[in-house]
């Protein structure tokens, strides 16, 4: 099913979805400055230096991440650095509460922007499914149709929620789009953009797999 969404409302929900990811440690940063502008003994003044600094190192983190994910940066032409995807990505999800594991199985020499843009949406999504934690498997490969990604998550009550499965298939919610739900769009977009498709696979074990295929092997 081919994803469809009004420019305007994507656009919209798209923002909102990156204030969201970015509240919590703007927040940490508000509270440790309010801490250290108050009188303390110096336990408290180096538990907010500590707040302040792990604030600022989660928002930079999520920024960073951000602006590949969904800004300019995964629009560049030619090949992406894999390395420095992996730790923008490894950074990403460093920044969760319960830090997820982050492994890597990507047997490839090419990856273009593009690509790196659908790993790091695919992520986004698996991280999603973890609320809990546990472990994330990335793996992409070239395959006689095209390359193949697949994200697989794993962990203490893995879901999809119903929503979010939806959206994956290109499939407008029974609630409508909402800032939550135009993410596992904009993967799907994403990945058509390539030629491919995108799938969510519930495996044994309670593991969720998210499945693109056929994408163009150039980006």
């Amino acid at each position: 099913m081919q994803a469809n969404i009004d420019p305007a409302h994507l656009s919209a929900y798209i923002a909102s979805r990156i204030c969201h990811d970015l509240v919590s440690s703007v927040s940490s940063i508000t509270n440790a400055l309010d801490f250290m502008n108050e009188p303390q003994d110096s336990d408290m003044r180096l538990q907010a230096e500590k707040l302040l600094h792990d604030g600022a190192d989660s928002a930079a983190s999520k920024l960073k991440f951000l602006r590949y994910a969904f800004g300019s940066a995964g629009l560049s032409k030619g090949a992406a650095d894999i390395h420095e995807a992996k730790q923008i990505t490894e950074r990403f999800v460093a920044s969760h509460n319960y830090q997820p594991t982050l492994n890597w199985d990507i047997e490839t020499q090419h990856l273009s922007f593009s690509h790196a843009r659908l790993v790091m949406n695919m992520v986004m999504l698996a991280v999603d499914c973890l609320p809990r934690g546990g472990t994330i498997n990335v793996k992409v490969r070239n395959q006689t149709d095209g390359l193949g990604i697949s994200v697989a998550a794993s962990g203490d009550r893995c879901k999809l929620r119903e929503d979010t499965a939806d959206a994956v298939s290109g499939k407008e919610p029974q609630d409508g789009w909402s800032a939550r739900t135009v993410q596992p769009l904009f993967t799907r977009i994403i990945a058509e953009g390539l030629g491919g498709d995108l799938r969510a696979e519930p495996r044994d074990g309670g593991e969720i797999a998210l499945v693109s295929t056929g994408l163009s092997a150039e980006g």
